[in-house]
């Protein structure tokens, strides 16, 4: 199929973004990977698309004191392999490995996967398990979001007309982290994934899930649970109990409800126990 016909304008500026974004209708295109399928499909019917990869001032990271600040035009590939980011932000850099292709990554962008809110996708819940910060700016200046409330419903975001994401701010990780993620082939989005981050200077865990509800979930109740103790195998299990608690997946051809819930617990024991042994 052929995309609806839309209008096209090429941003100059962040000014000229928002200026644009502000007419009904209008969308983001960024790297366009999520975007234009959804375009041929005819599953998405901007009646203008606003062009913003000549803006070359959101593509940046850089850190200042404890916090790695990522410009949202970066693209996938070079967030992945970054220096800075191999070493403060490690479970972002071993994530961005299972996001779809190299060929893609090369093109996609870390603030259009999170401003696309695809609830499988890997990028929004690596974005719960590190605290991140967005940034959004919009005709009455910028605001910051946290990723916890960013997300509202499946492709839905806390963006409005005429706002645009331009920034994620990450505290530095400084402990271990892991990753157990379930796909029906290689690289296609997870039928469920589970990011654990682990700060054993203080014991604290955070635990995010992917493809297992509406948004990216963080598991509280588990968190909350491991909190003071000591993490053996029984611990951790209980704990792999609560993350499936936390989840309210969907049933599709891909999967029942069931066992993505069940799914859940499993790769959240396997999370947990990588990390913190």
């Amino acid at each position: 199929m052929k995309a609806a016909a839309f209008d096209y304008v090429r941003a100059d500026s962040v000014g000229d973004a928002i200026d644009a974004l502000a007419a009904d209708g209008a969308r983001v295109l960024a790297g366009g990977q999520s975007l234009v399928p959804l375009l041929n499909m005819r599953l998405a019917r901007p009646s203008l698309l606003v062009d913003v990869n000549g803006l070359d001032d959101l593509a940046y990271i850089r850190r200042t004191d404890d916090v790695v600040e990522i410009g949202a035009l970066t693209r996938q590939r070079a967030v992945e392999t970054s220096e800075v980011v191999r070493r403060d932000l490690p479970l972002l850099a071993q994530a961005l490995r299972h996001v779809g292709h190299v060929t893609t990554r090369n093109r996609g962008t870390l603030g259009g996967s999170l401003a696309h809110a695809d609830p499988a996708a890997e990028l929004p819940a690596v974005a719960l398990a590190l605290d991140a910060e967005l940034v959004v700016r919009g005709p009455s200046g910028d605001r910051a979001v946290r990723a916890l409330d960013f997300f509202e419903s499946p492709f839905r975001t806390v963006l409005t007309s005429g706002e645009l994401l331009v920034a994620v701010r990450v505290p530095v990780q400084r402990g271990a982290c892991a990753i157990e993620e379930l796909s029906r082939r290689s690289k296609d989005l997870p039928l469920v994934a589970v990011f654990v981050t682990f700060e054993p200077a203080d014991g604290r865990i955070r635990i995010a899930v992917a493809g297992a509800g509406p948004t990216p979930i963080r598991a509280r109740a588990a968190e909350e649970l491991l909190a003071g103790r000591t993490l053996t195998d029984d611990v951790i299990t209980e704990a792999a109990r609560e993350i499936a608690a936390a989840a309210d997946p969907p049933s599709d051809l891909h999967a029942p409800a069931d066992y993505r819930r069940d799914m859940a617990a499993v790769l959240g024991r396997r999370a947990l126990t990588k990390a913190v042994r």
